[in-house]
Parts: structure tokens; C-alpha cells; sequence
């Protein structure tokens, strides 16, 4: 037995869009937000105020956005109490104290339509303020194995993490199969 830990973090393999980038870094700026903004004293419901709405998110309500923006508790659960969202922290809110250990998450979709951005940091109320206790970074979009790769041609250059060079064929040259050196 033991605590509960919970933390998404988004990766991309091989390259990422500008599209994508933008929502991770939005997406970091809301969580940065948030974090900034716990401390004793605090209700839930002014930490709430810093996520953004689900409307502003493309959602109907708060109800269909819920656990997109949001924090909740850690302990021997999974989900524990405080839960500090838009959607009960304003009916309900909760005074923050210290010794509170809680997940901030954030999401953000991209404006190309399908991809999105998501983040979350574990964070440990103190009376100094919050401190997280997340080792993983999650600072900027991690690029598995990128590549680099033409706008309108075959790919130029592979990682040099890949350590190779690949023979790639153009369409106008034979059909032997690339080779990998």
C-alpha cells in the first residue's frame, strides 16, 4: 500500500506542428497559472476562476469539460477531495490548506482541429505557497526520435540520435528498396 500518484504528460514523435506547440504552451501557461495562484487561504473557487471556460475551450458546458481543467486531491485515492473546478468550486468552494497534495491539469486543443495538449504537475500546499513535487519535466513539448523532414520532398535528415543514413527513392528513380546503411 502506498500513495497515489497522477500525471499526464504529451509527447509527439517525430516532429510536432506549430499547431501543437501553441496548445502545449498554452496549455502550460493555464497550469502555470493555477499553481501560482495556491496558497493557504485560497478557495477552491478563486483557483477555479483561473482555469479557462469550457465554452472558451469549444465545449457546451462546464459539465462536458469537466476533468479537462481541473485539480483534485492525491492520497491513498486516486481522486480525492479538494476537487477545484469550474464546475462545483462555485456552488461548493473549499478553503485550501497547507499539507493539501493535489494534481493541476490542463488541457488545451489545437487549432488544427484533432490534436491537443495535456498537462499535469502534482503540487504540495505549504505556507509558503506551492511547491511541486512532479520530477518529470513538462517545461516544453517533448519531440521523441524528430526528424527533419522537406516541405514537398522525402525526408533529408534523420535524427543523428538514429546514428544511420538512409537511402531514401525518389519517385522518378528505381524501385529498389531503400537502404538503411
Amino acid at each position: 500500500m502506498g500513495y497515489r500518484t497522477c500525471y499526464y504528460r504529451t509527447f509527439n514523435v517525430g516532429m510536432a506542428t506549430g499547431s501543437q506547440r501553441s496548445a502545449y504552451g498554452q496549455a502550460r501557461e493555464w497550469m502555470d497559472n493555477v499553481i501560482t495562484g495556491i496558497k493557504p487561504g485560497i478557495g477552491s473557487d478563486e483557483l477555479a476562476s483561473l482555469f479557462p471556460s469550457a465554452d472558451s475551450l469549444g465545449f457546451d458546458d462546464e459539465l462536458s469539460a469537466f476533468g479537462l481543467q481541473f485539480c483534485h486531491g492525491l492520497g491513498l485515492g486516486l481522486h480525492e477531495r479538494p476537487i477545484v473546478s469550474r464546475l462545483n468550486s462555485y456552488r461548493e468552494p473549499v478553503e485550501i490548506k497547507a499539507g493539501m497534495v493535489f494534481a493541476v491539469e490542463t488541457y488545451c486543443p489545437a487549432s488544427d482541429g484533432f490534436s491537443a495538449a495535456r498537462i499535469e504537475e502534482e503540487v504540495v500546499v505549504t505556507e509558503e505557497g506551492p511547491v511541486v513535487i512532479t520530477k518529470y519535466p513538462a517545461d516544453d513539448l517533448v519531440v521523441a526520435n524528430p526528424f527533419y523532414a522537406a516541405m514537398t520532398g522525402p525526408i533529408v535528415e534523420l535524427s543523428k540520435a538514429w546514428k544511420c543514413t538512409l537511402q531514401l527513392r525518389l519517385p522518378s528513380q528505381s524501385m529498389d528498396t531503400p537502404r538503411i546503411h
